[in-house]
Formats: structure tokens, sequence, C-alpha cells
């Protein structure tokens, strides 16, 4: 099984960008445990961050030839971009919407997520961990 991690923009800067919010845990800590846990899985992770919505349309539509799920977090993408909601749709492979902090907490524009009527799932509000819970829960649903 291969799995593409998706990460979208600002969060190269996760581990010193508003610790509060995102806690302390760099992106590089974040991908180091998630390869681990795919390989514990049984899954070959991949990882990857742009802040380019183009670049992430493109891995998306690239994972469509090689990767058997993803796990996205488009980030503040998750509430403007159209474009990332129709890509995540034409691929026709599982995703699973993760973020950090809990959008449905914070401010009223970020309640709203157009990807999450595409995705499988989606998983807030549990800081780092929200990945670890989104690929366990990925890889349960293609499994199944």
């Amino acid at each position: 099984m291969k799995i593409l991690v998706l990460h979208g923009p600002n969060l190269n800067l996760t581990g010193t960008r508003e610790p509060d919010v995102y806690g302390s845990v760099t992106l590089d800590e974040i991908n180091g445990h998630l390869v681990k846990l795919g390989k514990e899985l049984g899954a070959e992770v991949t990882c990857q961050q742009s802040n380019h919505e183009g670049v992430l349309i493109d891995a998306l539509h690239e994972a469509r030839e090689w990767a058997d799920g993803v796990l996205l977090n488009a980030g503040g993408y998750t509430h403007t971009s159209v474009a990332l909601r129709d890509a995540v749709s034409a691929i026709d492979i599982p995703v699973v919407e993760v973020h950090m902090s809990n959008i449905y907490a914070r401010e009223e524009f970020r309640h709203t997520s157009l990807l999450s009527p595409v995705c499988v799932g989606s998983i807030c509000g549990f800081g780092w961990w929200s990945y670890t819970l989104g690929l366990e829960a990925l890889f349960d649903h293609i499994k199944r």
C-alpha cells in the first residue's frame, strides 16, 4: 500500500508558527513519525509540502497513478480552493482531510471546509496526532 501525505501552505513552519495553536513538533518530525507508522502498518508513506495551490493539485493528479490513498492537510486552502476540491474529487482515490487545530473552534471563516464533502473523512483538533489518526483511518478504509 502506498500513501501520499500532502501538506499545504505554511505547514513548513510547523513547530515555530503559532505553537499555541499548532504545537512545537516540526513538520519533519511529523513526517518521520508517519513514515515509521506507515512501515508498522505495512504501507509506504511519501510526504510532500507546498505553499502553492497548483503544486498541490499536480501532486494529487500524480497520486492517481501510484497512491492508494492521500492524507491531506490543505491548510488555508481548505476554506477557499474550489480547484483543490475539484482535484480531490477527480482523482478517484480515498482522501482523508486532517487539521492540527480544531477548525470549528477558530475564526468563523475556518468553519467551512470545501474539501470535506469530497473526502472519505475528516479529523481535526488533535495537534500533530490528527495526522496519526488520519493515517490509521485511511489505512483501515483502504484495507476494507
